[in-house]
């Protein structure tokens, strides 16, 4: 049965890492909020919860190298998929820990949903702050609430919404019962 659930998740990762690849070219036809949508974070944040925090590690964080090898540079490899890497293995891993080990109500898929969002944007100013260094160039805090904050509020949106409904999906179906 183990083996079953590793099987599972592995597979369920590979979607989702496949999600996080094409969902940009889909959202990207709305050119004036296309990438306000955040459209990466969601198949990891859901990797996140209905993998394990291993898992939505390991997805978040290749995802977007692995999109900008393959698109030649969407998003730029330096900083932004960079940056946008260890953001997303944050939400990843944060999503799945704090569920983890919260309760089983539907209250806490949102505490777990919006700790990480929390978290991922830290480490993404974190990330942006040291690769700018590195640069030579500076990154302020003004560009670090515009670009974690103001600029992805339809993205936050749509994930708040969004991401809550298909985990319980996910839970009501037993989807989740692969993670004990």
């Amino acid at each position: 049965m183990k083996n079953h659930s590793k099987l599972i998740k592995m597979i369920l990762a590979a979607l989702f890492l496949a999600l996080a690849y094409v969902m940009p070219f889909l959202t990207g036809q709305i050119p004036e909020i296309g990438s306000m949508l955040c459209p990466m974070h969601i198949p990891v944040l859901l990797c996140g919860f209905i993998c394990g925090a291993p898992w939505g590690l390991v997805v978040g964080f290749i995802s977007p190298i692995f999109r900008s090898l393959l698109t030649g540079g969407f998003p730029p490899m330096f900083p932004t998929a960079v940056c946008m890497a260890f953001e997303l293995a944050a939400y990843g891993a944060v999503a799945g820990i704090v569920y983890k080990i919260l309760p089983r109500k539907k209250i806490y898929i949102y505490v777990s949903l919006l700790t990480s969002m929390f978290v991922g944007r830290i480490v993404w100013g974190a990330a942006m702050f040291v690769c700018m260094g590195i640069k030579g160039g500076s990154f302020t805090l003004a560009a670090f609430l515009a670009g974690a904050f103001t600029n992805a509020v339809p993205g936050m949106v749509v994930q708040i919404v969004l991401i809550p409904i298909v985990v319980m999906l996910f839970e009501k179906i037993g989807i989740l019962n692969i993670r004990k």
